[in-house]
């Protein structure tokens, strides 16, 4: 009867193991596809991260770039503006100097005709 104990002891003993052993084996395969989906996040995220900062380093490039261009603007607006001024003094010196002008040519005019009207009266005493 010892013996028959002791069969039945092996044989639990080695189910147990048995049992034991594939719990084992399913436990390092969970364990492997948990590490395995594990590093497939953190590359993602690494991913992610490597994006987010290439897009900060577009951005801040960009916004350099936005500055640099609204200060050139800024300096076009100022030369625009001082442009139109010097523009608009040159019409009001041209519109003066039309003016000028014009009374020189009425002078001009009224001299001829006095200068015409002093001819034909020395003329006609002669």
């Amino acid at each position: 009867m010892e013996e028959n104990i002791k069969n039945r002891i092996i044989l639990i003993l080695s189910v147990i193991t048995a049992i034991f052993f594939i719990g084992t084996i399913g436990s390092c395969a969970s364990a492997g596809r948990m590490k395995s989906a594990r590093d497939k996040e953190m590359a993602g995220r690494l991913d992610f991260e490597e994006k987010t900062t290439k897009c900060a380093q577009e951005r801040n490039a960009l916004q350099e770039r936005l500055k640099v261009a609204t200060q050139a603007l800024e300096t076009e607006k100022t030369e625009h503006q001082a442009t139109k001024k010097d523009l608009l003094q040159e019409q009001l010196v041209n519109d003066s100097l039309k003016d000028e002008l014009l009374k020189l040519t009425k002078v001009k005019e009224k001299l001829e005709e006095s200068l015409n009207a002093a001819s034909n009266k020395s003329k006609t005493k002669k």
